[in-house]
């Protein structure tokens, strides 16, 4: 573990950096998903000014300080520029603070001090603005957990810094001989401890003409020191004309010294704005360049270049989160603030993730891309939470949240250590793993919910006051079966693990083969009547019986026999697509945005925007059809992404939707991630080159690859014939080239047999 803080904290102060062969930064527009609101999503996001995986996050707010959409493009005024830490709107945020400069009389209220802007420059490493009303350009970059700040402008007016601490409990202090600003900010929406805090500092290169403090009334004070509620400070310049003001800003959940120490290791006093905004950009492009893509060589240059900034921009938010909450003392060491406990202690600590959305495919494109950096991870967000709290977690920010369902920390964990990823605890992962299949937690979300129904039905019957019945009982069968394989891993006792490998099939209590559908059940083994299949909510987790009968990604056979076969399987996949997009939502008492957003799609009852059916389009493959795959995927590429702040067609959620389009476009999936499998789809790019951790190379060759030519014609694999419709993990680590041969018909022939499908339990063990 040492190995790694030590390269850590060399490559994230600036002074070791890969050369990358061109700027891939400027194909990355994080102000995709903006275009959002509460009742639509086109995302959900906003322009993270950030590092890959940054405790700390910057950018520019529009909304109001509480409000989960802190920047929507549409929206004319900013207030401030605002470190953020905020995984979803839904989740909201914690530890905020804001910087907002202002010219002539001194306003300082969010009402007051909103500034209409244009010229924004918005890029992972550099964002800059210019302010309207004050005639003031703004630039920051970031670093790990610090930024730097410039501020410039040709007017001779007053120049005003607002520092605005936010609300639920905050402090500044000034002091003006070292030219700086001590803050607390305690805003939080749930998950922390009593004595939870952000401790920031606020440093100037320039000394300031005069300062002061406010609360949230706006009541001014000539005080430096000022706490309550909601308080804030400012310091002001005569003008700026003579040249820039630049200024560096850190934090910490630990202490002020500890924002000082983070502070000095990643923006030395000396370091001009340049240098930092340079360093930023090689970091960035240090990591976008372990993936190479070339377009689509046919194509005009702005589908070319728009299809570029799709991939980079999706590659961008997948490496965002979950985001290290720990940081590094005097001498290199890591430590951190619990959330669990609200204690200081060792090790690395990993937050701001949902599993229910992230075990798809953004975990395993981790284990893929960065399996050195997976054992730091599942320790971080995995093992140092149970043993700080006593449980794991399914969604936290920073801690335990109460969203979402499912234990599917399970399968993280299985899957990287089944891939080889083995630098953590595993025996206290596993021991956290089998406590959460025979308990609740303190929140629902945590540990099973309905476990005793569970495991002594094989279901959780909807009349036994456990929302979301069919949904739980799904996911709770696809984690036993990771933990199953888990087991045989790890060489557990025969005994322990193979009640595990029954629970596996419990999806089979959950389907109604009248209507070929999964649907719920009561504790006497009725299924629920009256049953619609397009009725959202209720056993079924923001999706339908459409969604969620798919489910089931350990044993896709398993579910054809089911369904009667693949011709009765082949028949349900294609009505998804065929059924009109209607939808019951009489469990909400009105249209969520992801029932909106299924309809905006026009693909029936295929919801893109929501993680359950996500994987869907690939289960063609498992019964001889794998062209249908392939035109559905690559419509969903080239229709449900963009290059634009609407550019999402539902929630990114913590870089799945993203991840989704990663893999998708390189030409396959993890429909079972657990298995070390990929499922393949339809190439998006002429030629993909991605370099892995072992030095190995994946070369992806695609040939023919036009618009129209979305079906395989043919497949080599080192230069052989190879007619399977699935990949293996471990060829992929071995490094491998693979030429597609793309038409413009389906191959009725490649990949259909029987020999060529991927894995199922029912078939294969």
């Amino acid at each position: 573990m040492m190995r790694f803080v030590v390269f850590f904290l060399i490559f994230f102060n600036g002074n070791f950096f890969a050369q990358s062969e061109k700027d891939f930064t400027k194909y990355v527009n994080p102000l995709i998903g903006s275009d959002s609101s509460h009742e639509l999503s086109k995302g959900n996001t906003y322009p993270a000014i950030a590092l890959p995986w940054g405790m700390n996050f910057w950018t520019p707010q529009t909304g109001k300080m509480g409000d989960g959409w802190i920047y929507t493009h549409k929206n004319s005024g900013l207030v401030g520029i605002r470190q953020t830490h905020q995984p979803s709107p839904w989740i909201n945020d914690y530890g905020a603070f804001s910087v907002m400069p202002t010219t002539g009389a001194l306003k300082v209220l969010e009402k007051q001090r909103k500034s209409n802007y244009k010229n924004q420059i918005v890029k992972p490493h550099h964002y800059k603005v210019k302010f309207v009303d004050s005639d003031i350009d703004l630039e920051v970059s970031p670093t790990r957990s610090s930024a730097h700040f410039k501020l410039s402008s040709g007017t001779q007016k007053k120049l005003n810094i607002i520092i605005d601490a936010f609300f639920k409990g905050s402090s500044v202090e000034i002091n003006s001989e070292k030219n700086t600003i001590y803050g607390i900010s305690k805003n939080n929406s749930g998950g922390v401890p009593e004595n939870f805090s952000n401790y920031f500092i606020i440093e100037f290169k320039t000394p300031f003409n005069s300062y002061g403090t406010w609360d949230g009334s706006g009541k001014l004070f000539k005080k430096d020191k000022l706490n309550g509620d909601h308080v804030g400070a400012h310091v002001s310049y005569d003008s700026i004309t003579d040249g820039a003001i630049e200024f560096r800003v850190s934090s910490s959940f630990i202490s002020h010294e500890q924002a000082l120490i983070n502070l000095n290791r990643e923006i030395p006093a000396d370091q001009s704005f340049e240098a930092t905004k340079a360093n930023a950009k090689k970091i960035w492009n240090n990591e976008l360049s372990k993936i190479k893509i070339t377009p689509v060589v046919e194509t005009d240059k702005k589908d070319s270049y728009d299809n570029m900034v799709k991939f980079y921009s999706c590659f961008y938010r997948t490496i965002l989160f979950p985001r290290p909450l720990h940081e590094y003392d005097i001498e290199g060491k890591q430590i951190h603030y619990s959330p669990y406990n609200g204690e200081i202690l060792n090790g690395p600590l990993y937050t701001d993730n949902g599993f229910w959305d992230t075990f798809r495919a953004v975990f395993p494109f981790y284990n893929l891309l960065y399996p050195e950096k997976m054992g730091e991870i599942i320790q971080g967000i995995m093992v140092n939470p149970y043993k700080e709290s006593g449980w794991l977690p399914e969604w936290s920010s920073p801690g335990h949240r109460n969203c979402m369902i499912g234990s599917n920390s399970a399968s993280i964990i299985a899957e990287a250590y089944i891939k080889g990823n083995i630098d953590f605890d595993i025996e206290t992962a596993y021991q956290a793993i089998l406590k959460n299949t025979v308990n609740e937690g303190p929140l629902s979300s945590v540990g099973r919910k309905g476990f005793k129904a569970y495991n002594s039905l094989g279901y959780i019957p909807f009349d036994i006051k456990v929302n979301e019945s069919v949904a739980r009982t799904l996911e709770y069968t696809y984690n036993d079966y990771c933990i199953y394989k888990l087991g045989e891993k790890l060489n557990k006792p025969a005994d322990e693990i193979n009640i595990f490998k029954e629970r596996s099939y419990n999806f089979k209590n959950v389907f109604d083969p009248s209507v070929n559908f999964m649907r719920g059940k009561s504790k006497k083994g009725d299924f629920e009547t009256p049953f619609m299949a397009d009725k959202w909510g209720g056993v079924f987790t923001e999706g339908s019986s459409w969604h969620y009968t798919w489910s089931v990604l350990h044993d896709v056979q398993g579910l054809i026999n089911l369904m009667g076969g693949s011709s009765a399987f082949i028949n349900k996949m294609d009505s998804i697509f065929s059924t009109p997009p209607t939808s019951d939502f009489s469990y909400y008492g009105f249209k969520i945005h992801e029932i909106l957003e299924m309809e905006l799609i026009e693909m029936g009852q295929y919801a893109h925007g929501n993680q359950p059916i996500q994987h869907a389009l690939y289960l063609y493959n498992y019964v001889g059809q794998p062209w249908k795959t392939q035109e559905k995927v690559r419509y969903v590429m080239e229709n449900l992404y963009g290059s634009a702040e609407d550019g999402y067609c539902g929630d990114e959620d913590n870089g799945q939707t993203s991840a989704w389009y990663l893999f998708s476009s390189i030409g396959f999936y993890p429909v079972a991630p657990v298995t070390g499998q990929y499922v393949i789809g339809s190439p998006m790019y002429d030629r993909v080159e991605i370099s892995l951790s072992n030095d190995k190379k994946v070369i992806i060759n695609t040939q023919n690859n036009k618009k129209e030519s979305v079906y395989i014609e043919k497949l080599l694999i080192d230069g052989k014939e190879y007619d399977k419709n699935w990949f293996s993990h471990e060829s992929m680590l071995n490094g491998v080239e693979i030429d597609f041969f793309m038409q413009n018909r389906p191959n009725f022939k490649w990949g259909s047999s029987e020999q060529s499908v991927p894995y199922s339990m029912s078939n294969k063990h």
